[in-house]
């Protein structure tokens, strides 16, 4: 295998400890310890990232990502996918509506050393707002 092909793997099992479930062991095997997050700089870590999946899934806690293209060069990994969940939590002060919800979004990946040392996301935040206030 490839580093491209072992990076997108990486990113792959990522995404399955995250959005697939809640995996805590996988999340620290995955996520170097100097991880930063550049669009929530508050993301530091393993326990950063486990912070904000815990607090999502409370929020949507049957979330799922679709990878609808993924891209590999040197030490990153593009990643455009289509998230998907049931909004039956609280969400950036959005009460539960109950209500399935939508969005898409892309984010790069750095992987080095066989650990995801940075990432960089654009979400489509306002689509998802308007599904919860709508």
């Amino acid at each position: 295998m490839n580093q491209s092909d072992a990076n997108k793997a990486l990113i792959r099992e990522h995404y399955d400890a995250t959005t697939g479930g809640f995996k805590p062991a996988a999340i620290e095997r995955q996520v170097a310890a100097d991880f930063v997050d550049h669009g929530n700089p508050e993301i530091v870590g393993p326990e950063g990232v486990k912070a904000h999946i815990k607090a999502l899934r409370t929020a949507f806690p049957d979330l799922s990502v679709t990878i609808e293209d993924m891209v590999a060069e040197g030490d990153l990994v593009a990643v455009r996918g289509t998230w998907r969940g049931t909004h039956q939590g609280e969400f950036r002060g959005v009460p539960a509506i109950g209500r399935r919800i939508e969005f898409g979004g892309m984010v790069f990946w750095r992987v080095g050393g066989g650990q995801i040392r940075e990432r960089w996301g654009l979400i489509d935040l306002p689509a998802l707002m308007r599904q919860l206030q709508g």
